[in-house]
């Protein structure tokens, strides 16, 4: 298991004035979907600013992707990733999957990426540079944050990006 830090007045703001904790698991589940993650297998939390993600994710890029995905929502201050890697065991229950045994693949040690929190006056040129070496190799950083990213030149102080090994 794995706990993300995030800005909570930076990102999407999807939840309506009048919605309380217990409504906007359903926009955050919808979000993330939006941005194209496969959440049938995904339950959502939200518990004072945290969203819990729990059950099962595809590949590892989807994981990645889930958490960054909800962490980039305006009043979300951190994100719990007890997301397992693969499919539930045939038979096994919905409720089963949003409990993790201690030998699944979840958290933050599992990562492939690092993450980066895009500062004031950062582009993805300048990022690229930072991380890779090479202002050039930007594009990576936009492939590996598709959908959420859709344009190279519009990224916030406070978003988190996946930076992937190359």
């Amino acid at each position: 298991m794995g706990f993300f830090d995030f800005i909570s007045d930076a990102g999407a703001k999807i939840f309506g004035e009048k919605e309380s904790s217990e409504d906007v698991t359903v926009p955050i589940k919808q979000h993330i979907a939006n941005h194209g993650i496969d959440t049938s297998q995904i339950q959502t939390q939200f518990r004072e600013g945290t969203v819990v993600l729990s059950g099962y994710v595809p590949d590892q890029e989807q994981k990645e992707k889930a958490v960054l995905v909800a962490g980039n929502v305006a009043g979300v201050k951190g994100v719990q990733d007890n997301l397992i890697v693969g499919a539930p065991a045939v038979g096994e229950s919905e409720q089963a999957s949003a409990e993790p045994s201690s030998d699944a693949a979840s958290g933050e040690a599992q990562w492939e990426s690092k993450t980066y929190t895009v500062q004031p006056g950062d582009t993805l040129s300048k990022i690229a540079k930072e991380m890779y070496g090479d202002a050039m190799k930007y594009p990576v950083i936009f492939e590996a944050n598709r959908p959420m990213l859709k344009d190279p030149d519009h990224i916030y102080p406070g978003q988190v990006l996946r930076i992937p090994k190359i």
